[in-house]
Formats: structure tokens, C-alpha cells, sequence
């Protein structure tokens, strides 16, 4: 009986000290998303254990748990597979990325959320601590239906709707496309923040992408456009300059953006540079 309860010590003392070598940490850079966005994570585990780790050989060695507030485990709508096997050396970190948004049915609320890696090798699991989220609705403020070319028969009917949510005092404005009945939903995605009073301008060009045009600050103006899927095309920033900007469309349909000034900012899509080479190319840059 001794033996035994020095036998499970051992193998306890073990295990707290494989847990001290080897930790899991998970990181997200929001903790606030629209319901059906993406849910961008990492994880980044590290290895002190003075030996080198193969991770990856089995597709499950990357698993998560997401936890509602009153206590239910949330269901997976497909199982999670983290492909890619590596060898982790002793005192380097590695980091993995996911979107766990299509693995699960989140409804608006606040989740706990703990990643775990299975060590097969040494028969030891370890877990993250567990990191906060929350799944909010948001304002419908637009909507409208453009179709889709299909390759036989009617075009497919989708829908544009324009949602905003406050998100640490900042309200911000988010593109949602989905099919006619809003069941289906092809994307998400944060377009910006907005002031309070600014009515966001929408124009649907003759290829069906959506332009975006909306104040956020006193001066400044953002002009966005996506693709029918809800591929980011153009990003932008304009200024007021004697006119405000506002969307306007020329004899050929073209969609620009009329008065005020444009300004270069970091986040331009497609950014300076590539515009730049393009030209040195030979490559004609869209005019209004």
C-alpha cells in the first residue's frame, strides 16, 4: 500500500513539473464580435522541458472548449483539425492561428474560452487559461438585395445589411452578407468606426460590389468596398475640404468618391506601394 502511494506521488510530482515545462497561452485581440464574424485567435505554446516536442502528427493535438456564462459547454457544429506536423525546440515558442467561428454556433453572449495540446508523446494534455469574449447582435440601419451571376439560369439573390454595435465606447460599423432569407451567412466584417450621427452612404456598382462611404471623426471620411462574397476591395480615407465627400457615379457607371481630399493613411487597401508598382508596370489606375 505504501508503494503504491509512493508510486502516485511520483507520478503526480511528474506531471505538476511536465505542466511548469511546457505552458499554452491563448491571445485574442478583441473581446467583443458581432454574431456570425470571425473569431481570430492564437495560440502560443512554449517549451521549457529542455527537450524537443513533434507536434502535429495527430490532427488533434489542438482542441478548445467554449464556455457560456450560465455554465453549458457550447456544441461544436464540425470538428476542429489542426493540420501541420513541427518539431518545437527547447526554450522557442511556437504559435498557431485559427477562426473558430465556423466550428461553432455562438449566440449573443459571454463565453469562457481555454485552448488545449495534447502531448502524445509524453500522455499529458495542457491548457490554456481561459480568456473572455462576448457575442453581441447589433443595429440593422440598411439592408438591400443584388444578385449574383450564376453560370445557368436567374442570378442568386444575396443580401447587403449594415449593422453597428458599440464596442468600448466606440461605435463601429459592420457589412453582413447573407442570401435573401438571411439564413445563410457568406460574411461578417468589421468596416470601420463611426461617429454617433454619421448615416453611412451606399451605392451597388454594376459587378454588385457595395461602396461604403462614412464620417468618422469631425474632418475624416472612410470610403470602403467589398465583393459580393464580402472581399474587401478598396479602403480609404477622405477629408472634408471646403466640400464634403459624397458618392457619386459617372456616365459609365463608375462608382468614385466626389469632393473633400483624399488623404494616405497605413490602412489604405490596396496599399500606396502596390498602386505605386502598378503604375511603374504600365497597369492603369482606375480614374473617376
Amino acid at each position: 500500500m505504501r508503494s503504491f502511494a509512493v508510486l502516485f506521488a511520483f507520478c503526480f510530482s511528474a506531471a505538476i513539473a511536465a505542466k511548469g515545462q511546457v505552458s499554452v497561452e491563448l491571445l485574442l485581440d478583441q473581446q467583443q464580435f458581432l454574431r456570425d464574424e470571425s473569431l481570430p485567435i492564437r495560440v502560443r505554446l512554449t517549451n521549457r522541458s529542455g527537450q524537443p516536442i513533434k507536434i502535429g502528427k495527430e490532427t488533434d493535438w489542438l482542441s478548445f472548449t467554449i464556455e457560456h456564462r450560465e455554465g453549458f459547454v457550447v456544441p461544436k457544429v464540425s470538428d476542429f483539425t489542426a493540420t501541420g506536423e513541427f518539431t518545437l525546440e527547447s526554450s522557442f515558442a511556437a504559435t498557431r492561428s485559427a477562426d473558430l467561428m465556423p466550428y461553432y454556433d455562438l449566440i449573443p453572449g459571454r463565453y469562457t474560452l481555454i485552448a488545449t495540446v495534447k502531448l502524445k508523446q509524453w500522455n499529458q494534455e495542457f491548457s490554456s487559461l481561459g480568456k473572455t469574449f462576448e457575442i453581441v447582435r447589433g443595429t440593422k440601419i440598411w439592408e438591400q438585395e443584388f444578385g449574383v451571376p450564376t453560370k445557368e439560369g436567374l442570378p442568386e439573390v444575396r443580401k447587403y445589411i449594415l449593422q453597428q454595435a458599440q464596442y468600448q465606447k466606440h461605435l463601429t460599423l459592420y457589412l453582413r452578407v447573407t442570401d435573401s432569407n438571411e439564413r445563410q451567412v457568406f460574411r461578417v466584417v468589421p468596416v470601420g468606426q463611426l461617429i454617433s450621427f454619421s448615416h453611412p452612404e451606399t451605392q451597388i456598382d454594376g459587378a454588385s460590389q457595395i461602396h461604403l462611404l462614412f464620417q468618422t471623426g469631425s474632418h475624416a471620411f472612410r470610403y470602403a468596398v467589398y465583393s459580393p462574397s464580402g472581399e474587401l476591395v478598396t479602403r480609404q480615407t477622405h477629408e472634408y475640404a471646403r466640400t464634403r465627400p459624397v458618392l457619386r457615379a459617372n456616365e459609365a457607371g463608375n462608382i468614385f468618391v466626389f469632393g473633400g481630399t483624399r488623404r494616405l493613411a497605413p490602412d489604405d487597401f490596396p496599399a500606396l506601394s502596390a498602386v505605386a508598382d502598378n503604375a511603374s508596370n504600365g497597369v492603369a489606375i482606375p480614374k473617376p
